[in-house]
């Protein structure tokens, strides 16, 4: 009688980035409100910036990306973080800052930045 081997588990591979926090960069041709006119590209610029000073950049930590428009015009600038799904509207660098330090390097959501589920376009 042979022993029969025990299946071999593999834990599952974590995703490359453990969070990415999206800008909405858009600009809209037709005059229309968007992201692009509430210095959306600075604030992107801005956090990838803390995030590489704060260490947190690169496989296994933070990815800092724009976006094209992510159809919540009314309460830009907007950002996102995934996998969390945590929408944020922003002023300045102070509050870019905040969600660099306190969710994305602690884990802890910046409630004042939060948009209302309800509101979009």
């Amino acid at each position: 009688m042979t022993e029969a081997t025990p299946p071999t588990t593999t834990a599952p591979a974590p995703g490359y980035f453990a969070r990415h926090i999206f800008f909405c960069t858009n600009e809209r041709a037709n005059g229309e409100n968007c992201c692009a006119q509430h210095a959306a590209q600075a604030a992107f610029d801005h956090c990838k910036k803390q995030v590489k000073q704060a260490g947190l950049a690169g496989p296994g930590k933070v990815r800092v990306n724009k976006a094209g428009c992510l159809d919540r015009c009314a309460a830009g600038p907007v950002a996102v973080v995934y996998p969390d799904g945590v929408w944020y509207s922003y002023v300045d660098n102070a509050d870019i800052e905040e969600i660099v330090e306190s969710h994305l390097k602690n884990g802890q959501v910046v409630e004042r930045l939060l948009i209302p589920p309800e509101l979009g376009r």
